[in-house]
C-alpha cells in the first residue's frame, strides 16, 4: 500500500525507515538531516521528535507552542497518524514550519477563539490543511476551473490524460495519508490550488516537491491567507486517475453521492505563480 501512487511524496523517506518494526522516536530522529540541511522551526531550533505529553499543560508545553519554541514534535509510539505527520515534516518542511508558526501566532495574539470556532479562523484553516490538505499544482486554467466548479467528469474523465501533465495532486495532510491505508468511496481531501509553469510537470519528483514546499510556505506565511477554510476546495481522491483501479470506467463518475455536482465556488484563486526560471533544468 505504501508503494502506491498516493504515497509518492513520502516514498523516499519511507524507504529509509526500518522494515522489521514500527518506527520509533529514535528512527524518526535518525532520519533528520544535520548541519546546513537541518530542519528547523521558525525560531531556528532544530526539529526533533519527542514523546507525547498528557494532562493539563501550560501554554508553552502544548503541542504547537512546544514545537514553535523548542522544535519538539510530540509523537505517539506505534501510531500511524503520528508516523505520517513525521514523514510530512520530511517531505514538506517549509510548509509545516509555516503552519506551526501561524498556529503559534494565533495562540499568542488573541486570534485563537475568534470567529465561529474555539480555535479561530486562522487555526481552523491551518488545521484542516495540515490534516486533510491536497496540493494541486496546475498550469492550465481550464483544469483548475473544472476542480473549482466540481466538474468531475471533465476533470477526471474527459481530460484524464492531462493529469500529471498540466494538473496534478499531491497529498499533504497526514490524516489523509492514514485514511489512504484503507481507502473508501467518499474519501475526500481539501485542495489548495497552486499555479505553476508547464515545465514544472517535467521536473524530477524531488524538485517538484521542493518547489511545492516553497510555494506552500509563501502562501501559508502571507497574513492575507489562511483566513477561512473556503480557501480550500474538495477533492474526491478516488476519482484521480491512477489512484484506484475502480475509476477506469466512465460510469464510475456517475456516483453523485461522491462526485457531487454543481458550481460551488469555494476555492481560492491562488496568486501563486512560479517564475519561468524556477522550472529550468
Amino acid at each position: 500500500m505504501l508503494e502506491s501512487f498516493p504515497f509518492r511524496p513520502l516514498q523516499a523517506h519511507i524507504a529509509c525507515l526500518p522494515a522489521e518494526h514500527f518506527p520509533t522516536l529514535a528512527d524518526y530522529n535518525g532520519l533528520l538531516p544535520g548541519g546546513e540541511n537541518a530542519i528547523c522551526v521558525r525560531n531556528g531550533k532544530p526539529l526533533r521528535f519527542v514523546a507525547q505529553d498528557y494532562g493539563k499543560l501550560a501554554l508553552e508545553a502544548r503541542y504547537e507552542p512546544r514545537c514553535y519554541l523548542q522544535g519538539e514534535v510530540q509523537t505517539r509510539e506505534d501510531n500511524w497518524h503520528d508516523l505520517f505527520n513525521a514523514l510530512v515534516w520530511f517531505a514538506f518542511p517549509a510548509a509545516k514550519r509555516a503552519i506551526n508558526a501561524r498556529h503559534y501566532a494565533a495562540l499568542t495574539s488573541g486570534q485563537a477563539g475568534e470567529g465561529r470556532s474555539e480555535r479561530g479562523a486562522v487555526r481552523d484553516m491551518n488545521t484542516l490543511f495540515d490534516e486533510s490538505g491536497v496540493v494541486v499544482p496546475y498550469a492550465e486554467e481550464g483544469q483548475a476551473e473544472a476542480l473549482r466548479s466540481f466538474d468531475w467528469h471533465a476533470l477526471f474523465w474527459q481530460r484524464r490524460a492531462e493529469i500529471g501533465r498540466n494538473i496534478d495532486f499531491y497529498l499533504f495532510g497526514h490524516g489523509l495519508y492514514e485514511k489512504m491505508l484503507n481507502p473508501y468511496v467518499g474519501l475526500a481531501g481539501q485542495g489548495l490550488l497552486v499555479k505553476v509553469e508547464a515545465g514544472f510537470f517535467g521536473l524530477p519528483l524531488t524538485q517538484r516537491l521542493q518547489r511545492l514546499d516553497e510555494l506552500l510556505a509563501v502562501y501559508l506565511d502571507d497574513p492575507a491567507h489562511c483566513m477561512t477554510t473556503r480557501e480550500l476546495t474538495p477533492v474526491p481522491l478516488l476519482g484521480i486517475p491512477g489512484w484506484t483501479d475502480e475509476n477506469t470506467q466512465e460510469s464510475y463518475y456517475g456516483n453523485t453521492d461522491y462526485f457531487r455536482p454543481g458550481r460551488q465556488r469555494r476555492a481560492q484563486s491562488t496568486p501563486l505563480n512560479t517564475a519561468p526560471s524556477s522550472v529550468a533544468g
